[in-house]
């Protein structure tokens, strides 16, 4: 009886924690970048950066998080052959990243 109790306890503690989860979604159309963010429960998050690294980690541009969880700017120069890492924090404490592989890259390129 503890063990399915203390199994539902656990679950039910988890929710929480689960439930506010930081979503990030990158992707390409021509020859701009479109970053989307927002909680697992559908809620925009405030006052977050976008950073934006290249293959070696360095760090290109740290952008606002923009209105309704977007932030769009132009692809930079020379990644498109070595992709991209976006990560994105927001002031709630949550962070979550996205890889832009090359092959993404050149397909949201073909788009235009």
């Amino acid at each position: 009886m503890i063990r399915p109790l203390a199994l539902i306890l656990g679950l039910v503690m988890a929710l929480p924690a689960a439930a506010h989860d930081l979503r990030v979604f990158a992707s390409v159309s021509g020859d701009m970048v479109t970053v989307e963010s927002k909680f697992s429960t559908g809620r925009v998050p405030k006052d977050g950066t976008v950073r934006v690294m290249d293959a070696e980690n360095a760090v290109l541009m740290t952008l606002p998080v923009g209105e309704a969880g977007e932030t769009v700017f132009a692809l930079p120069e020379g990644t498109a052959e070595t992709g991209l890492m976006i990560e994105v924090e927001v002031s709630e404490g949550h962070s979550d990243y996205w890889l832009l592989t090359p092959e993404d890259i050149a397909h949201g390129l073909e788009m235009n």
